[in-house]
This record gives C-alpha cells, sequence and structure tokens, in this order.
C-alpha cells in the first residue's frame, strides 16, 4: 500500500464545499405534498455538455437525540410505508414551517414525538440524507437535561405517529444495534454512531445549537 503523507491538521482541511455551476434552466415536472421533484439541466465546465439531472427539491429537516442523565438515548419506533418496515428512530421533522429557526423545530419535534423538552441543546452532526437524488439537508442535535412536557401541553400523535413506541437504551446497546445491521433510519444511524465518537471528549468539543448551517438550502 502506497504511503500517504498527511500534513497537520490534515484532517482539518476536508471540508465539503460550495461549488456552483451554470444552470441552465430549472423546471418543477412534479408537485408533491411535501416535497417537488425538479429538472435542472447545468453545465460542469463553460465549454461542456449540457447535463440533466431531476432530483428531490426539499425543504430539509432535523432530528433529536434525547440523552438522559444515566447516558441512555431514546428510539421511538414508527411504521414506514414506502419500506414496509417498523424502524427504530429518533424524534425527526421536516423543516416545513416558513422562518423558524432550526432548534425551534427540533424543540417542537421532540415535544410531539418523545413528549419531552430539554434545555442543554448541541449540535450533533449534519449531513445529506441522499445527495445524489434530494437536495435534503439534515441537522441531529443532541438534547439533554431532559423534562417531561405538562400533560396539558401533550400533543396528540395522529396516523403512523399514533402507533409511535418510545424505548431508552444505553448508548453503546444503540451502537451495537446499529454495528449489527438492526437499524436503518440514517438519522437514528448517524446521531447515535456521532454520539458515540462525541462521547470520548464528553461532548466538549459540540457545536452550540445556533451554530451557523451553511450547507442547508435556505442558507445557499
Amino acid at each position: 500500500m502506497p504511503h500517504i503523507s498527511e500534513t497537520p491538521n490534515a484532517a482539518r482541511q476536508v471540508s465539503d464545499v460550495p461549488s456552483p455551476r451554470r444552470l441552465l434552466s430549472s423546471r418543477t415536472v412534479y408537485e408533491g405534498r411535501i416535497w417537488d421533484v425538479v429538472s435542472d439541466s447545468f453545465k460542469l465546465t463553460d465549454d461542456g455538455d449540457a447535463l440533466t439531472r431531476d432530483y428531490i427539491d426539499h425543504p430539509g429537516a432535523v432530528a433529536v437525540l434525547p440523552m438522559n442523565d444515566a447516558g441512555e438515548v431514546l428510539l421511538i419506533k414508527q411504521y414506514r410505508h414506502p419500506v414496509g418496515m417498523e424502524l427504530w428512530e429518533i424524534p425527526a421533522g421536516l423543516l416545513d414551517v416558513h422562518g423558524e429557526d432550526f432548534v425551534v423545530g427540533a424543540a417542537r419535534e421532540l415535544a410531539e414525538e418523545a413528549d419531552l423538552a430539554a434545555e442543554t441543546w448541541n449540535v450533533l452532526v449534519d449531513f445529506f440524507n441522499s445527495p445524489g437524488s434530494s437536495s435534503e439537508a439534515i441537522r441531529i442535535y443532541l438534547a439533554r437535561d431532559l423534562t417531561a412536557v405538562p400533560h396539558h401541553e401533550l400533543h396528540v400523535r395522529t396516523d403512523e405517529e399514533a402507533e409511535i413506541e418510545l424505548h431508552w437504551t444505553s448508548l453503546d446497546d444503540a451502537v451495537e444495534a446499529v454495528l449489527d445491521g438492526r437499524l436503518h433510519n440514517p438519522s437514528a444511524v448517524v446521531g447515535i454512531l456521532a454520539a458515540a465518537a462525541a462521547r470520548g471528549n464528553d461532548f466538549q468539543h459540540l457545536r452550540p445549537a445556533d451554530a451557523p448551517w451553511p450547507a442547508h438550502p435556505s442558507q445557499r
């Protein structure tokens, strides 16, 4: 195997960056209830051929990994029709309220899907769910110092959410479930593994809840 030399702090130099390309045309080919399908024609270089790509134009989403004082994380089980499975996930939802702050949306989802509020919020990880076919950007928060939502403020869950089951598990057991191939939801998988990595320094290097999110479509 060839030796690859690295400069100091080389890992910090690895970073995704915006790369605007010449857009020739853009049109909506399908309007859905939640997201649309867009067809863009563009050029990689000024003298290159025109390319056309269809993709889901998505508002983005937030997800929350709740962690209690014992270091356990909360998973929720929910039926997902496209894959025909009940998946263990973490609270999550669309950023479909215009102008809503990202962490406010995350707190709303935590309350609606887990009946919890959190005092301490940090950005755990940002990722694109499927960048080859969708603009969906997801931010996962770590939520700690949890309290129960008062009974009179509880959200009434309907449709698939009415079947939600809640389960607390140790972070180590959640990691094992990921590596054993027993968990498949992307936000749960990414969030659990990120939390396990961040635990090594007691979560001290996590970004604040209001950290910039330049990869979200609304910020570009």
